[in-house]
């Protein structure tokens, strides 16, 4: 029976091994290729999360060896693609490269030989990543085995900056599930107090808080979930005159506002500032949900180049609301916040996603973006400086349209 040793030495005879220094050569040339045809490799660390995250190559993709048959495919798609794998002393890189090679079919595999001891013996720079802390790995520790989050997903989202308009029906589950998943600013606006008639839907809010400010309210819950989370406090109404300062700096805008207006006045400023905005609203029993990617898709105003006539978009307090409905929807926003900040998925881009309560159906239609909207169809470029802060009377516009 063959020693470990003797199994390590037969699978590297089996598979091609690179010196570290080949590597790093490879590390400091720009673009995808290096000048003479040839295609730079794609660089995987193999070795465990906690060896990862103490130092690894940079740019190296972190997929451990015991995760890769189920993970390498989503890292690395094109099969012919050169990879180079490493671990702390080659042993398991060898290891790993004869199951991408035989087992998987990887077409140009290699082994760095010596792993990342020798890669620091010879004084190769190494990337120190920031980590978290014990108690973030715990409190974010299912988040960590997904794939698609990970260690890297995770840091993204405490350094996201996400912004709620609105800290009502929509804002509430958004803003408590977002706080739970680490995002680490949530600025909320909303300029009304705590009622009781609030509390049916409103679950961020409680009886404790009745007559409260809601942006102190929600901010009170948002630090008894999670610490991690800053909170910036807009108590005012947002209009014209204050929406750029407001939005600013902001990478993702949640709308859970309640007006045509506003709704307008959103999408202009934030199709300027290309910023997306994950955009719901409420009635009944009914949901809809798309995201408005500046430039990517289309924008509220492809969707509806006018406002609807009033009679048609009675408001919750008119009509009524099913308290649960803003829960189902803001889970939904609060998803498409986190697929944006992580960088994957398929977000609701061109799409609008219709959702039915009572019949419990969700129907999508694509949306198109609108080649003469008087918007986005504008090169962003051309937008000048003085246009930037100056938008037209919507309050007059919607009037009219309606």
């Amino acid at each position: 029976m063959a020693t470990g040793a003797e199994l390590i030495r037969k699978i590297k005879e089996q598979i091609r091994e690179v010196d570290p220094k080949e590597v790093h050569e490879h590390l400091h040339h720009n673009g995808s290729g290096n000048g003479n045809g040839h295609v730079e490799p794609v660089i995987v660390d193999v070795r465990e999360q906690h060896e990862f995250e103490e130092a690894h190559l940079p740019g190296a993709i972190h997929v451990p060896r015991g995760h890769l048959e189920s993970r390498i495919e989503g890292k690395v798609t094109d099969k012919s693609a050169p990879v180079v794998l490493y671990c702390a002393s080659g042993q398991r890189s060898a290891l790993a490269a004869n199951t991408l090679q035989d087992l998987l079919g990887y077409e140009d595999v290699a082994s760095m030989t010596g792993g990342i001891t020798l890669w620091k013996d010879r004084g190769y720079e190494v990337e120190t990543p920031i980590s978290l802390t014990p108690e973030q790995k715990s409190r974010y520790s299912r988040h960590l085995l997904l794939p698609e989050v990970g260690l890297e997903g995770q840091l993204k989202l405490l350094n996201a900056k996400v912004l709620l308009l609105g800290a009502g029906g929509l804002g509430a589950p958004t803003a408590l599930y977002l706080a739970a998943a680490g995002v680490g600013t949530l600025g909320i606006v909303d300029d009304d107090v705590v009622e009781v008639s609030n509390l049916q839907r409103q679950v961020i809010h409680n009886e404790d808080t009745l007559g409260m400010p809601k942006v102190d309210s929600a901010e009170e819950a948002i630090r008894k979930l999670n610490p991690d989370v800053e909170v910036k406090k807009y108590a005012t109404r947002m209009d014209a005159s204050n929406i750029m300062e407001i939005i600013e700096g902001y990478d993702v805008i949640v709308d859970g506002v309640d007006n045509f207006p506003t709704r307008y006045l959103l999408n202009d400023a934030t199709v300027r500032l290309k910023i997306p905005v994950i955009s719901a609203s409420i009635l009944g029993f009914d949901g809809q949900l798309s995201v408005f990617a500046p430039y990517e898709g289309p924008c509220y105003r492809c969707l509806y180049p006018t406002p609807p006539p009033a009679e048609l978009a009675p408001s919750c307090g008119a009509n009524g609301v099913l308290g649960v409905l803003p829960g189902t929807m803001g889970m939904l926003q609060a998803t498409e916040v986190i697929k944006l900040v992580i960088g994957e998925g398929d977000p609701l881009i061109g799409r609008l996603l219709l959702y039915d309560a009572l019949a419990t159906t969700f129907t999508e239609l694509k949306v198109r973006r609108d080649p003469d909207c008087p918007i986005c169809s504008r090169d962003p470029e051309s937008i000048s400086d003085e246009e930037m802060g100056v938008f037209p009377d919507y309050e007059a516009f919607c009037a009219a349209a309606g």
